[in-house]
């Protein structure tokens, strides 16, 4: 028999876990990703330069892209997933070309 984590954690089994995004903050230092599970993601904004980069506008203009699982920054051209802001996964590092 398998148990989940949702399950051990969750005293309502018959909720189930919802990786769309609700909603997106911003602070000074921080990224942070609402779930419509209800389960927030904090991540520190130097993870992914272009939005630690750019404007407050840029920030703020934001679409839920991925059928619900990603988020879309048109202004920066910057694409996240929930799938990877659950992993802990910073925006790749550029190849270096020699």
């Amino acid at each position: 028999m398998t148990t989940s984590t949702l399950a051990l954690d969750n005293p309502n089994p018959s909720l189930k876990a919802d990786e769309r995004v609700a909603d997106v903050e911003f602070t000074e230092d921080a990224l942070s990703v609402t779930l419509m599970d209800g389960r927030t993601i904090t991540v520190p904004l130097y993870w992914y330069p272009r939005l630690q980069d750019a404007t407050e506008a840029q920030r703020q203009n934001w679409q839920v892209a991925g059928g619900g699982y990603g988020l879309h920054w048109p202004d920066v051209d910057e694409d996240l997933s929930t799938a990877g802001l659950l992993r802990g996964a910073p925006a790749p590092r550029r190849q270096l070309r020699k």
